[in-house]
């Protein structure tokens, strides 16, 4: 009698009927307490402590396989990322309910602004080299088809697809035939590196979040960082330097235009939100503020050269 009555306490607080059934079906007969976490933009996530021990039960948002995430392969992802020691452990995954726990980890928030501090980009580093030095997932992650397929789901959905898309995407395509000159070895990537992703744990950063996890290109994880994180060309100089030790052109320019693309899947990830999810969030003006900076990043006078350096072997 005591779970349920904790359950009912803190189900009020939700209104989606599957924490009940999860909380039953992970930790039954057990006394459970649940918070909301107020955080995510896409699934609900909760804290629940039981016996002493605490995870963290994420709920899969509405539709979200046509944002490209496939729950198992996310499991698969973030078992890896446990494996090199910058994810926290999967406890249960309850697919028929959308539903995987993790267990907390402990550990501050990291700032935009704290990621020039030399010490902190280098745990945060030294954690995306882990996933990236991982052994290979099933999933992929062909950053220019997704975005493509962003493009269609939402207007088979009946969004209006921005009149920015057609400038963006034609610079996509130069960007995508530079790039292909010289592909860069696949890696295991995390692709969703906002700083909400990261926890600091004295000098280790544990990174969450596998919903987007992919063999693709470690460059686009590093601009995806960058321009999320709003880094100024100090703290892409520090990045690259960290990452890479001797840093060439190839490297900076690389670095330039996979923040454009990273601002193009996540303009268009806001397009297809328009159309799928029951969250309480400003998705329309998230999808213009990422198109309007990647514009305003391709129209700089340095786009040539970087398409010109970005042809060299890494």
């Amino acid at each position: 009698m005591q779970r349920y009555l904790l359950v009912l306490r803190f189900a009020a607080m939700s209104d989606d009927p599957r924490l009940e059934p999860a909380l039953a079906t992970v930790w039954p007969g057990r006394a459970t307490a649940v918070v909301p976490i107020e955080a995510g933009i896409t699934n609900r996530n909760y804290r629940v402590e039981v016996d002493g021990e605490t995870f963290v039960l994420r709920l899969a948002g509405t539709d979200t396989e046509l944002l490209g995430i496939d729950r198992a392969a996310e499991v698969e992802a973030g078992r890896v990322a446990a494996e090199a020691g910058v994810g926290p452990e999967i406890v249960a995954f309850e697919p028929d309910l959308g539903c995987i726990v993790t267990r907390f980890v402990s550990g501050s928030p990291i700032p935009e602004e704290a990621l020039g501090d030399e010490a902190v980009m280098r745990s945060v580093v030294a954690s995306i080299r882990a996933i990236h030095g991982s052994r290979l997932i099933g999933a992929s992650f062909p950053v220019f088809r997704i975005v493509e397929g962003f493009r269609d789901i939402a207007a088979a959905r009946g969004v209006q697809v921005p009149a920015d898309y057609e400038a963006a995407h034609a610079v996509a395509g130069r960007i995508e035939e530079a790039l292909a000159e010289a592909p860069a070895p696949l890696t295991t990537c995390h692709n969703d590196l906002l700083n909400a992703n990261f926890l600091l744990d004295g000098d280790h950063t544990w990174i969450v979040d596998y919903e987007y996890a992919g063999m693709g290109d470690p460059f686009f994880d590093l601009g995806n960082l960058s321009i999320n994180n709003g880094l100024d060309e100090d703290a892409q100089a520090l990045l690259l330097r960290i990452y890479f030790g001797d840093v060439r052109d190839v490297h900076r320019a690389r670095l330039a235009l996979m923040r454009i693309v990273s601002d193009l899947r996540e303009a268009m990830w806001g397009v297809v939100q328009q159309a799928i999810s029951t969250l309480d969030f400003d998705y329309v003006g998230y999808a213009d503020r990422h198109f309007a900076r990647l514009l305003a990043n391709a129209d700089d006078p340095r786009l040539t050269g970087w398409l010109d350096a970005a042809g060299a072997a890494v």
